[in-house]
C-alpha cells in the first residue's frame, strides 16, 4: 500500500507542473528566455490552475462519498466514513471557492482596475 501512496504523490506532483511548464515555455520572448508575463500574473496564473484542480477533485470526493454512503448497506463504520468523506470534500469545494475570491480581490487590489475591493 505504501508504494501505490508513493506512485500516486509522484503522478499528481508531475501532472501539476507539466502545464504550467508547457505554458512557459509558449510564452517566452524570442531572445531573452524570460517569461513576458508580470509575476503578478504568472502567480495568478499557476494558483487558478492550483484551484481548478482542487475543485475538480473536491467533487470527486463528493461522487465517493456518495457512493460509499450508498453502498453501506447499514454498516455504521461505512455510513461514517462515507459521511466524513463527504464533509471533507464540501470543505475543499468550498476552499477551492474562497481561494477564487481572494485571488481575484488580491489581483484586483494591485492592479489598482477594481474599486469593489
Amino acid at each position: 500500500m505504501n508504494i501505490f501512496k508513493k506512485i500516486a504523490y509522484a503522478s499528481s506532483a508531475i501532472a501539476t507542473a507539466v502545464p504550467m511548464v508547457v505554458r512557459a515555455q509558449f510564452e517566452t520572448p524570442s531572445g531573452t528566455g524570460l517569461p513576458s508575463g508580470s509575476l503578478i500574473n504568472i502567480l495568478t496564473s499557476g494558483m487558478n490552475w492550483l484551484l481548478i484542480v482542487v475543485g475538480i477533485l473536491g467533487v470527486i470526493g463528493f461522487v465517493i462519498a456518495g457512493i460509499l454512503y450508498l453502498t453501506a448497506a447499514g454498516d455504521e463504520g461505512q455510513i461514517d466514513k462515507g459521511k466524513t468523506a463527504m464533509i471533507y470534500s464540501i470543505v475543499g469545494v468550498i476552499v477551492a471557492l474562497l481561494g477564487v475570491v481572494i485571488i481575484k480581490a488580491v489581483q484586483g487590489m494591485l492592479s489598482g482596475s477594481s474599486k469593489s475591493f
